[in-house]
């Protein structure tokens, strides 16, 4: 499946902060997911991702945080599920805010290579 091409013409952007943290569109995308849902598993379907995949990323994200950014709650009667910590709401922010930040500088370049290139803006 193609992803859609943004306007923005920014696909991509990873942060890396050390060999054993980094975010990007993936992982925010699942962290939002989380957030809107209450579930990693409601998260990683919505993304075509297999429960085992999505729980992974949760755990590389937790640990590579060195504080949780996803908190789960076991099953039962209340169902379980997971939450977003605050430090997990603070990175997906700041990330977001940064994929914006950075779109915006790049827009008079990638307009400049639509028009070199005949592209139209998506």
């Amino acid at each position: 499946m193609k992803r859609p091409v943004p306007a923005s013409g920014l696909c991509h952007l990873r942060i890396v902060l050390d060999e054993n943290f980094y975010i990007g569109p993936g992982r925010a995308d699942l962290l939002e997911g989380i957030d809107r849902t209450g579930s990693i598993s409601a998260a990683g379907k919505a993304m075509s991702m297999s429960y085992k995949r999505a729980w992974s990323l949760v755990q590389a994200l937790n640990d590579g945080a060195g504080t949780p950014l996803v908190e789960t709650s076991r099953g039962g009667t209340a169902q379980g599920g997971a939450h977003l910590t605050e430090a997990g709401h603070q990175i997906l922010a700041r990330y977001r805010a940064m994929q914006e930040k950075a779109a915006t500088a790049i827009g008079p370049d990638v307009e400049a290579l639509r028009a070199l290139t005949g592209r139209k803006q998506p």
